[in-house]
C-alpha cells in the first residue's frame, strides 16, 4: 500500500468513524428480538435518558447492557465476576433473575444465586461493582427464592418482589442498605396449593400507573403473562383485581408468530411521550422448534392501556413495529462484537463459562493479542451464538506438543453437552493439524503453516463449514459440511434453557489470539438473515436457503455487525457482489454503512434482468476502502410499484495486501499496534517486525515527531506530547515502513 494511499484511507476513515455514532432517525421501525440470543428472564430500569437491562446469566457471567432507544443495546459491564467463590462450575448455576436499579446515589444490581439473594454495588454502570453480598431473609419468610427484581415507589421506597416455590409470593421492603426493613407482605393467596392456578406465578415484577400498583408474573419459563393491579400496595387479596393476561393473546396474527407465549417480562416503562413499553423473553414457537435450541431472545413491545386501566402488551408478531420516539448515541444492532484485543480490558460481551479462581487472560502479556490459559485442562471465551448465518473468524499463535492440546473457535450448548470446534492441534506423531469435529465426526488434515494460523468457522443454518488459511486471504476448506442440527432442536436434557455459545478457547496449553470476527464482509451474506426490514419477506427455503422476496421500491434490509477488519487487516476492499434473479430491465441496491439518512451511501449496484426469477446471476460495483465494523442497509430502488427482483445473498470482495517479496515467510502479513489506542499519554508501540525507527505524522503528512532507535526492538513504550487528535504512526523495518492510525485523546 502506498504512503499517499495510507493517508487518504485514513482521512476516509476519520469520516466514517463519525457517521457510525450518528442518530439512525431513518430508522422508525424494528423487528424482534433486539437481544438476540439468549437473554432470559429479562429486566428494565430508565435512569434518565439511558435504559439497562440484565437477567439470568446461569453459567456465563451475567451482562448489563445499555440503550438509549431501547432497540439498540450494548454490553457495558459485568457486575459479578467469575472469581466469586460462590459461583457455580455447572451449567444452569451461576445468576438468576438479575435486576439493576439506581437507589440512594447508586446503582444496585440484584440477583439469586441458588435460592439466596444477594446484590453487588457501583457508581456508575459499567462499574467497578462491589464483591456480592447476601440479602438476609427475614424468618417470616420461607426463603427469598430467584428471579426476583425491585420496584422504587414515588415515594422513595423500595421493595423486593420475591418468588420461593410455586405458593411463595412475597413483596418485602428494603432499607437504605438493600436488606430488608419494613413491610412484608404476603401474597401466597395468589398461587395457592394445591391447585396452584397459575402454574409457577414467578419473575413477578411490580411498576406504577395512574396511581395503581400494578403486579405481574410468568405462568412458567414456557409461555403466559398474568397481571394484577390494586390502589395500595397491602397484602390483602380483597385489594388486589385480576386483570387477565398482560399480551394480547387475541391477535389474529399470533398463529404465525415465531415467537408464541411471550413471558417473564420486566417492570413496564414510561417515556416522555407517554408511551410504554416492555421488555420480555420467548422461545420459538414448537412450530419453528428446530431453533429452539438457540434458548429465549429478547423481545420488546408496546403497552397499551384500556380506557379502564388494563394494560395490554403488543404480542410479537413477525412485522416491523414502530419503535419508540427515542434519540439514539450510535449504539449497532446487537449481535456479537469483532474483537482486535487492543484495549487493555476484555469487552464485557465476553463471559467465561462458569467459577474460575483466576482469571484465566491477559491482553497484556502480549500487547494487541489476546492470551488464553486453561483452565481444569480446558477454557472457553464465550459470547451468545445469536443468529443462523455467520463467518467466525480467528488468527492465533499457538505451540500444540499433544493431541490434547487445542486452541480455536467453538459452538457450545448452554448444557455443554454437545460441541462443534475448529482448532490447531497435533496428531500422534506430534505434526501440528488443523482439526474440525462434531461428536463422532471428526476431520484432520495437516497444518504446514508455521506457528500462526488462521481458522475459519461458516454456519449457514444448521450447517458448519471450516476452513484454515495462513495469511488471512487464501483459504483452505476443512473437511466436509457438518449438520449441528442436535446442536439448535430441544432435546430431552433441554438444551434450549440456557441456550447455544460461541468463541474461543484452549485445551492443555495457552494460546495467543489476535483477533475474533463475527461475520465477516468478505464471506457470503444470505439475504435471508436480516435483523432488521422494512417491506420484504422470506421464501420458502430451497436446500436450507431462503431468498429475500417481495422487494419493492422503498422496501430495505439491514445485516448486523459485518467487519471489514482494523487497517492492518491482511485483506482491502475493492467491490460489492449481490446475487440476485429478476425480469426486470433495472432496479437498483443502494448500499449503506450503519443507517440510511445519516449513514454512509457507499455503492449503488444495478441489477438487469437475469432472464427468469429462478436464474441468479451476481452483479458487483466498486466501493471506497472501509474498516470497522458495520450494520449494513440494503435500500431497494426501482421503477413502478411491483416486485423487483429476489436477493439470494451479497459479499464484499477484496485483494490481499501487498507483502514483500522477502517476507513472503511470515505466516501473515507484518502488524503494527498501539496499545491502548485511542491513547492518552502513555502507550506502547508493538510490531510482528523488528523496528529501528518511529514516526508520527498529522494526516496531512507532516512530521510531527521522529525517534531513531540504538537496536532493532518489536516493542517500546512511549509517553507522547501530542494534542489531541488523529495521527499516522509509522515504524521503519529492514525491509520496508508500516504504517497505523493513532487517536490521542
Amino acid at each position: 500500500m502506498t504512503y499517499l494511499r495510507i493517508i487518504v484511507l485514513s482521512i476516509l476513515l476519520t469520516i466514517i468513524s463519525g457517521f457510525l455514532y450518528a442518530q439512525n432517525t431513518s430508522v422508525t421501525t424494528y423487528m424482534n428480538p433486539v437481544i438476540p440470543g439468549d437473554h432470559p428472564d429479562p429486566t428494565l430500569t430508565r435512569v434518565g435518558n439511558d435504559f439497562y437491562t440484565t437477567g439470568s446469566s446461569f453459567s456465563p457471567t451475567p451482562v448489563i447492557y445499555h440503550s438509549t432507544d431501547l432497540v439498540h443495546w450494548k454490553a457495558i459491564a459485568q457486575p459479578v465476576s467469575a472469581t466469586w467463590s460462590m459461583y457455580g462450575k455447572d451449567p444452569g448455576q451461576g445468576c438468576w433473575g438479575g435486576h439493576l436499579v439506581y437507589y440512594g446515589g447508586k446503582y444496585w444490581d440484584f440477583f439469586g444465586h441458588p435460592a439466596t439473594m444477594y446484590f453487588v454495588t457501583a457508581n456508575k454502570p459499567e462499574g467497578p461493582w462491589s464483591a456480592p453480598k447476601t440479602v438476609n431473609c427475614p424468618t417470616s419468610v420461607p426463603g427469598l427464592g430467584m428471579d426476583n427484581s425491585i420496584f422504587v415507589d414515588d415515594d422513595g421506597s423500595w421493595y423486593m418482589m420475591i418468588k420461593n416455590g410455586q405458593e411463595n409470593n412475597w413483596i418485602i421492603q428494603l432499607g437504605t442498605d438493600g436488606q430488608p426493613k419494613g413491610k412484608i407482605l404476603d401474597l401466597r393467596w395468589i398461587n395457592p396449593a394445591p391447585a396452584y392456578p397459575y402454574g409457577w406465578a414467578e419473575g413477578p415484577v411490580m411498576w406504577k400507573y395512574r396511581g395503581y400498583y400494578y403486579y405481574s408474573f410468568a405462568i412458567n419459563a414456557g409461555g403466559g403473562q398474568k397481571v394484577f393491579r390494586s390502589k395500595q400496595l397491602i397484602a390483602d387479596k380483597a385489594s388486589w383485581e385480576y386483570l387477565g393476561d398482560l399480551f394480547n393473546e387475541a391477535d389474529p396474527k399470533k398463529a404465525q408468530s415465531l415467537f408464541q407465549g411471550p413471558n417473564h417480562c420486566s417492570p413496564v416503562i414510561m417515556l416522555n411521550d407517554s408511551t410504554s413499553w416492555v421488555i420480555y423473553h420467548s422461545y420459538l414457537t414448537a412450530g419453528s422448534g428446530e431453533w429452539q435450541g438457540i434458548g429465549r431472545q429478547g423481545l420488546l413491545s408496546q403497552v397499551r392501556y384500556n380506557a379502564a386501566g388494563k394494560p395490554v402488551a403488543d404480542y410479537p408478531i413477525n412485522e416491523p413495529l414502530t419503535a419508540p420516539k427515542l434519540s439514539s448515541d450510535g449504539i449497532p444492532w446487537m449481535v456479537p462484537h469483532s474483537d482486535f484485543f487492543d484495549s487493555p480490558t476484555l469487552n464485557p460481551e465476553w463471559s467465561l463459562l462458569g467459577y474460575s479462581p483466576i482469571i484465566p487472560y491477559s491482553l497484556t502479556a502480549r500487547p494487541g493479542w489476546l492470551r488464553l490459559s486453561p483452565k481444569n485442562q480446558q477454557n472457553m471465551l464465550i459470547k451468545t451464538d445469536a443468529e443462523h448465518n455467520y463467518s467466525l473468524i480467528t488468527c492465533l499463535d499457538f505451540k500444540p506438543k499433544a493431541t490434547t492440546d487445542e486452541a480455536g473457535i467453538r459452538i457450545i450448548t448452554g448444557l455443554e453437552t454437545l460441541s462443534a470446534s475448529l482448532c490447531s492441534s497435533a496428531n500422534s506423531a506430534g505434526g501440528k493439524v488443523i482439526r474440525f469435529s462434531f461428536g463422532a465426526i471428526s476431520y484432520e488434515v495437516p497444518d504446514t503453516s508455521g506457528t500462526v494460523i488462521w481458522l475459519k468457522l461458516v454456519r449457514i443454518n444448521h450447517a458448519l463449514i471450516a476452513w484454515s488459511s495462513s495469511n488471512g486471504y487464501d483459504w483452505i476448506k476443512v473437511g466436509q459440511s457438518i449438520d449441528i442440527k442436535s446442536m439448535d432442536i430441544q432435546q430431552s436434557d433441554y438444551n434450549a434453557w440456557t441456550g447455544n455459545r460461541q468463541g474461543l478457547y484452549v485445551k492443555g496449553s495457552a494460546a495467543d489470539f489476535d483477533l475474533y470476527i463475527y461475520r465477516e464482509a468478505y464471506n457470503l451474506t444470505y439475504a435471508e438473515s436480516s435483523a432488521n426490514q422494512w417491506g420484504t419477506t422470506r421464501s420458502t427455503p430451497v436446500s436450507g436457503v431462503s431468498f429475500l422476496d417481495q422487494i419493492h421500491t422503498g422496501d430495505w434490509a439491514m445485516y448486523a455487525g459485518i467487519e471489514f477488519g482494523d487497517v492492518n487487516y491482511p485483506v482491502h476492499l475493492g467491490s460489492f457482489e449481490a446475487t440476485a434473479s429478476s425480469v426486470l430491465s433495472s432496479a437498483v441496491i443502494e448500499v449503506w454503512l450503519d443507517s440510511m439518512q445519516t449513514g454512509v451511501k457507499i455503492a449503488e449496484c444495478n441489477i438487469s434482468s437475469t432472464g427468469s426469477l429462478s436464474t441468479y446471476q451476481a452483479f458487483t460495483v466498486d466501493v471506497p476502502e472501509i474498516t470497522g465494523r458495520h450494520d449494513i442497509y440494503l435500500k431497494f430502488r426501482g421503477a413502478g410499484t411491483g416486485k423487483l427482483f429476489q436477493l439470494k445473498s451479497f459479499r464484499f470482495i477484496g485483494g490481499l495486501k501487498e507483502v514483500t517479496s522477502n517476507l513472503k515467510s511470515l505466516s501473515i502479513p507484518a502488524k503494527l499496534k498501539v496499545y491502548p489506542n485511542p491513547a492518552k499519554t502513555q502507550l506502547t508501540i508493538s510490531c510482528a517486525e523488528p523496528f529501528t525507527r518511529m514516526r508520527i505524522m498529522n494526516l496531512n503528512g507532516q512530521l510531527i515527531e521522529e525517534k531513531k532507535l540504538a537496536h532493532a526492538v518489536n516493542v517500546i513504550p512511549y509517553t507522547n506530547h501530542l494534542s489531541s487528535g488523529i495521527y499516522l504512526l509509522e515504524v521503519t523495518t529492514n525491509e520496508k515502513a508500516i504504517c497505523t492510525r493513532l487517536t490521542i485523546q
